[in-house]
């Protein structure tokens, strides 16, 4: 009888255990997918801005037609690459995709931004400035969103790996994700000084 109870009581901690185990793969699986949310968000709102700042600057840049051309086109590709991605945010290639997309939009625009150094009256121009701030404003946004989902995909991933919650994680096929990889020229670049 006792050794019955004792066995029983074993596999009742086994059982709460391995709830355990599944309900937080749930947990940090939908925190990463939130943190997805809030990117897609930003992403979303920097997507709507370029076109404006476009249209805004073809008056200006009559002459560079191209760079305009290659802003809209990585801009056209980032929103199909984030649309594939918003619908499965857990299947890592489509977040890698999106990495990649989104920093083929980022340097057009940093193209563009030279650019428009070249050019005094678009710089000045009011709308065009208002622009720039929120895209840059939103960048800062995608940035702070981007660190927040790469550390639940870290959570995630972890727990996901370790013993024996790898075995839970395999039949309930809970499959790993990859961090969302964006470039910043500006952080890559070591800063210059001049005397």
């Amino acid at each position: 009888m006792t050794s019955t109870l004792i066995g029983i009581a074993v596999i009742a901690l086994v059982v709460f255990y391995l709830v355990f185990i599944y309900n937080r793969l749930v947990a940090l699986r939908n925190e990463f997918k939130n943190g997805f949310a809030q990117i897609d968000v930003q992403l979303q709102r920097r997507h709507d801005l370029i076109p404006n700042l476009v249209e805004s600057a073809k008056a200006y840049l009559s002459h560079e037609k191209d760079t305009l051309t290659k802003v809209m086109e990585a801009r056209n590709g980032a929103v199909d690459a984030q649309k594939v991605a918003a619908r499965d945010p857990e299947n890592g290639g489509n977040i890698q995709r999106l990495g990649a997309a989104e920093n083929m939009l980022t340097k057009a625009l940093a193209n563009f931004y030279a650019v428009a150094e070249n050019y005094p009256d678009l710089k000045a121009n009011e709308t065009i400035q208002q622009l720039m701030e929120e895209l840059t404003s939103t960048e800062n946004r995608v940035s702070f969103a981007r660190q927040a989902y790469n550390d639940g995909v870290m959570t995630y991933n972890t727990f996901r790996e370790q013993f024996p919650n790898n075995f839970i994680a395999g039949f309930f096929a809970f499959k790993p994700t990859a961090q969302l990889q964006l470039e910043n020229p500006e952080a890559r670049q070591a800063p210059t000084v001049s005397f």
